[in-house]
């Protein structure tokens, strides 16, 4: 969690233990993104012929699935599906909590979740079927479904050991957030009240799963264009040129921890709200998400094993 000192605008100081970590994490999506990109070009010719077609490509021997280039997408694919079930392993191994927060363990997880159906796309020269191609829509179900269970995750309030807060402390948190915004005087009250603005309890209790859930997606969306329009009004016409009509982060030290400030209380605030349903929704996603996973790591065994025995296409 950063600290944020307002007193002196111009010397403002953001420590931010967070920094080594998403660093780490951004250059990770960077090597993985330029895996991908790199295939995806070097094979840009191959891929969209029939199978026919494929076996006169020059490019055949090194992107069908036995080559070397897609028997090696083969093993990275299932290296990475298998280190996803560390995040569910560190739980019951004591000496794998030692390191790293829970957060930072998902936040890999989610990475290698997204990165391994991508990986073996490609492994698979894009051809579906069969045993394997069932494998492979379940793998799909399961990064997709982890997307929506990382976003769920992150609407439930957290302190830095990543245990649960509860309601009582996550309101002590947005106290606190309020006093250090009210010391503010760069935007007035009329300003922030649309970042503030949520739907009733009542509507948020009557709403099903489905449209609570487009609701959480909805509120971060207006936030940040309610930020964005915060940074234009603060900064001018020139200022608004240099963040992309306010939705970069500008140089300016007091506006953006005000913006900060202000952006943390509004989430803290819809994350409050939608606190009990959050966690049932999470809870839910555990029973639907986990026997897809399993079920996976069944297919893709025997799709190996048998792989192994008749021989590699």
């Amino acid at each position: 969690m950063s600290v944020i000192t307002l007193q002196n605008p111009g010397k403002a100081v953001v420590k931010d233990p967070e920094r080594p970590h998403r660093l780490l994490l951004k250059s990770a999506y960077f090597l993985a993104g330029a895996l991908i990109v790199g295939v995806g070009v070097y094979g840009f010719d191959y891929y969209p012929l029939d199978s026919v077609q494929r076996v006169y490509s020059a490019k055949h021997e090194m992107l069908r699935p036995s080559g070397f280039v897609g028997l090696s997408l083969g093993i990275l694919g299932a290296i990475l599906f298998c280190n996803i079930f560390l995040y569910a392993i560190r739980k019951h191994w004591a000496w794998l909590r030692k390191w790293g927060s829970n957060r930072h363990w998902l936040n890999f997880h989610v990475l290698m979740g997204l990165t391994a159906p991508l990986v073996i796309a490609f492994h698979a020269a894009f051809r579906f079927h069969g045993l394997a191609g069932m494998a492979f829509w379940i793998m799909v179900a399961v990064a997709l479904s982890g997307v929506v269970g990382r976003y769920l995750y992150s609407q439930i309030p957290r302190n830095l050991n990543a245990a649960e807060l509860s309601l009582a402390e996550a309101r002590v948190e947005q106290d606190k957030l309020t006093r250090d915004l009210a010391g503010q005087k760069l935007f007035s009250e009329e300003d922030l009240a649309p970042l503030f603005r949520l739907p009733s309890k009542q509507r948020v209790a009557s709403e099903s799963m489905l449209m609570m859930f487009l609701s959480l997606i909805a509120l971060d969306v207006l936030r940040f264009l309610h930020v964005a329009k915060l940074r234009r009004k603060a900064l001018g016409w020139g200022g608004s040129f240099a963040t992309m009509g306010g939705l970069l982060n500008s140089q300016a030290h007091e506006i953006e921890n005000v913006i900060l400030l202000a952006g943390k209380q509004a989430a803290m605030s819809k994350r409050i709200l939608f606190l009990s349903r959050s966690q049932k929704v999470l809870n839910l996603w555990h029973v639907v998400h986990k026997p897809f996973s399993y079920s996976f790591v069944v297919l893709a065994i025997i799709h190996i094993t048998v792989e192994l025995l008749i021989g590699v296409r």
